[in-house]
Formats: structure tokens, C-alpha cells, sequence
């Protein structure tokens, strides 16, 4: 055989050995590898959990038992009960960084300061992040990073107040009201709900039926933001003047709109100009609303006044305010102060909302405001303190003090909890006729005093 052959065969052998050498090394690294984890993950690390007191458990979420203010709840706090406790439970976070091996480290169950805060370990070296939790009877806000959080938290659409301490406080709440906007969808609805959505605050829309085919994905867009579904009649009669079968119709009609636009209909109603009754409200089936706060802005149709209207009237905790979202100046002046109130600490909602907040369960009845006056007087159907569910006949002046403790005066509402529902024939306003979907206002000269503030017991709105 050639020797130049020969050595060929050779070298190429002695690469393959080498091969296989180094193939052999490498499996032993990685089973040295695989071993090492083994020891680590399946005795090393459970040891030291008993040493600490813990156990070997995978972290889990843990459900925060929190005061949720609902119907039938004891405190009347801003929560509006629509937020489960699943949600808002803070969960068991594992060790994974160097912060929380430091954490982890001391292997003490209990409560521990930082240079970052207050945290809480629990006996297995892991810790509650990222939401609420009940410790000892009290219940506490983690945040994303296992601190607790003091002062407003909000949690979703819901507020919640922590101590300096950080227990949970029901007894706090901010100062809720309603905004309600009638006659439309329209043109401008949309901006409105895009300064509501960024503020994260809800409005009630009383939308006339005729309006809802030309603006469906508006009204789904309410829906899918929080915003209340309203019906406001089909076209703006005078309810007085139809039969009961043709209100019922109006009502009808505007709700198979309302289903196929959004998928629900109306949960709540408001009657054209306010004129309600009681054979009004029972033929609808709805619970109807009229409003303890005119902003007038149907007659004034200028920023300016209907800005000022409404942020220098009455903004009682409890208070609902009328607007019409079928006017640009209306609905610049709603875009301006949302933002504003919301800064200095109102809570804005839907009327349903804020009646749950305020311990009502709506019925077949009119309501004007949840002020705590008309409350403790036992004149707001279906208010949890009440011993029966009737109105009052008594007046009252409507004081009432606000959430800072200073006192407000009501604009005049009447004690039923509902305004004047003018079902006097010389009361009801005009026929109102329009036809840009707006209607008359019916207003008359005589609703105003001589240096020309507006007498709110009559109401009729546009």
C-alpha cells in the first residue's frame, strides 16, 4: 500500500477518536450540569424554606377581601360595587430579582420598611404585589412592586382611600356626581366621549330614538367606555299631550334602536321638558331622571356661560346636572371643566352609578339628586335607610353639607326626590316642534325674578 495512503487513513482516524472524545466530555459536562440543578432546585432550596419557616408551595393568587360599595352595603364610599374582589387581589409574587432576594433574605414573616416603603413578606419569602389585601382585618393597596400605596388609589373606574398607615378607609369618598346629556346622539357626541374616556369618567346619554340609526357606533362606543344608556322619548313630544299606549310606543321605538346600535336597551329614562307621572313612568317601565342642576345651556349656547352655569351652581355630593351634547357650545364647555373637576377631586358617574354608591335601589320612580339631605329624610324610593319605599310629602330646603364639610343649598328640587313635574296645563311647555332634533325650550319670562336669576322649581327642559 502507498505510505502516502497509509498516512491518510491514519490521520483521518485520529480525528475521528478525537471526536468522539470530545463528544464523551461534553455529555459529561452536561450531565454534571443537569445534576447540579437537580441538587439545587430539589434540596438545597426546599431546605432553606423550612429553615425560614415557609414551604415549598408555587406562588398563587390571593384573593383581597375589599368593601365594595354596593345596594346594600354599610359604608357610602366611591366604589360602585362593579369591581369584583378577583380583580383587585394583590397575588403572591415569587423571588426573581437582587431587590427581592434582599427581600427574601431576612426570612421573617411579617411587616418590613425600606428606603421604598412598606412591604409585607410572607412566610415562604414571597410578598403581595399589584393589588388589594387583607392583613390582620385590614385591608391594603400593593403596588406593582409589593409597597403599599396610601392616599386616592384608583382601580379601574372605582376609588379607594388608604390611610397613612395604609389601611383601607370606606368612610372616605369623593364627591360624586352625575352628568347627563339629552337630545342626541349627535355630531359632537363623539369629542365628549373622548374627554370623558381620557378622565376616566361616565356620563348618562337620554338619546332620542330618531337620532340613534345615524349614530350607532357613537352609541356603542358610550356602552364599551362605561357611559349609560338613556332614552329621552323618540322625536321630543310633550308626553302630556299623547295617550298612554302612544308613550309607551315612544319608549319602545327608541329601545329596538338602542338594542341595535349597542345590544341593550335603555336602563333609564327622562321625559321630554321633565313633564313626568306617575302613569308615565309605570307605562315605560324605566326608572326616569330629571336633575337638581340647569345648566341652561339649551338657551345660553356660549362656553363661557354654560362653563360658569355649572361650576359655580350647586355640585352637592349626590347632584345631577343637565347638559345637551346636540349643541358644540355645550359640549366644549362639558370638555373644558371634566377635566377640571376631576382634578380637584369629584368622582363623575352615571345616575345609576351614583345611586348604588349611595345605597339606592332604582324603581318605577322620578329622581332628581342622592343629596344625603333628601336621603335622611326618607324621600328617595329605594334608598336602603328608608322604611318604606314612598315619597314624602314634607319640603325641605335642601342644605347639605359637601364633601370638605362646607354646607350647600340645594337649587329647589322638590322633597320627592324629582323635580316639579309641571302637570299643570298653564306649567307644560310648548309643543316643542324643532327641527334640527333640538326642541323648543319652554322657558316662559315669568320663570324669572326681577334681577334675572332663574326660579329652578319649574322645570322644562329642552
Amino acid at each position: 500500500m502507498d505510505k502516502r495512503v497509509l498516512r491518510e487513513r491514519m490521520r483521518k482516524k485520529q480525528q475521528q477518536i478525537r471526536r468522539r472524545q470530545m463528544m464523551k466530555k461534553g455529555a459529561y459536562v452536561v450531565a454534571v450540569i443537569l445534576v447540579l440543578i437537580f441538587v439545587i432546585r430539589g434540596i438545597i432550596l426546599p431546605v432553606i424554606n423550612r429553615a425560614g419557616g415557609g414551604n415549598t408551595e408555587k406562588p398563587q393568587q390571593v384573593q383581597a377581601e375589599t368593601d365594595s360599595t354596593t345596594a346594600d352595603s354599610s359604608s357610602d364610599s366611591t366604589d360602585t360595587g362593579d369591581t369584583s374582589t378577583e380583580t383587585n387581589a394583590a397575588i403572591r409574587q415569587p423571588v426573581k430579582g437582587q431587590s427581592d432576594l434582599t427581600k427574601a433574605a431576612q426570612l421573617t414573616a411579617g411587616w418590613h420598611d425600606d428606603e421604598n416603603g412598606k412591604w409585607y413578606q410572607n412566610a415562604d419569602g414571597t410578598y403581595f404585589a399589584g393589588g388589594m389585601q387583607e392583613i390582620d382585618g385590614s385591608t391594603y393597596y400593593f403596588d406593582d412592586n409589593g409597597y403599599i400605596k396610601t392616599g386616592w388609589v384608583e382601580v379601574g373606574f372605582d376609588d379607594y382611600y388608604f390611610n397613612d398607615d395604609g389601611t383601607y378607609d370606606p368612610s372616605q369618598h369623593k364627591t360624586r356626581i352625575a352628568f347627563t346629556f339629552d337630545d342626541g346622539p349627535g355630531e359632537y357626541t363623539d369629542e365628549l366621549l373622548d374627554c370623558l374616556e381620557e378622565n376616566n369618567a361616565h356620563a348618562t346619554f337620554f338619546m332620542l330614538g330618531q337620532n340613534v340609526g345615524s349614530w350607532e357606533s357613537t352609541v356603542q362606543r358610550m356602552a364599551d367606555i362605561g357611559c349609560e344608556i338613556g332614552s329621552h322619548s323618540w322625536d321630543h313630544p310633550n308626553l302630556y299631550d299623547l295617550s298612554m299606549d302612544s308613550v309607551a310606543k315612544e319608549f319602545s321605538d327608541t329601545d329596538a334602536a338602542l338594542e341595535k346600535a349597542c345590544g341593550q336597551k335603555a336602563s333609564v329614562a327622562r321625559a321630554p321638558y321633565g313633564n313626568w307621572s306617575d302613569d308615565i313612568i309605570s307605562t315605560v317601565g324605566k326608572p326616569f331622571f330629571t336633575w337638581s342642576l340647569d345648566s341652561m345651556d339649551w338657551s345660553y349656547l356660549d362656553v363661557n356661560k354654560d362653563y360658569d352655569a355649572v361650576m359655580n351652581g350647586d355640585l352637592t355630593d349626590g347632584s345631577i346636572i343637565l347638559m345637551h351634547d346636540i349643541h358644540e357650545p355645550s359640549v366644549q364647555a362639558a370638555i373644558k371643566m371634566i377635566p377640571e373637576l376631576v382634578q380637584k377631586g369629584y368622582k363623575l358617574m352615571t345616575v345609576s352609578e351614583l345611586a348604588a354608591a349611595k345605597r339606592v335601589t332604582l324603581q318605577g320612580a322620578n329622581y332628581s339628586d342622592f343629596w344625603d339631605s333628601s336621603l335622611q329624610k326618607g324621600i328617595v324610593a329605594g334608598y336602603s335607610g328608608n322604611t318604606t319605599d314612598t315619597s314624602g310629602d314634607e319640603s325641605t330646603d335642601g342644605t347639605d353639607t359637601s364633601n370638605d364639610g362646607s354646607t350647600d343649598t340645594s337649587d329647589g328640587s322638590s322633597d320627592d326626590g324629582s323635580a316639579d313635574d309641571g302637570s299643570s296645563d298653564d306649567e307644560s311647555s310648548d309643543d316643542g316642534s324643532y327641527d334640527d332634533g333640538s326642541s323648543d325650550d319652554g322657558y316662559s319670562d315669568d320663570s324669572f325674578y326681577d334681577d334675572g336669576s332663574y326660579d329652578e322649581g319649574d322645570y322644562s327642559e329642552e
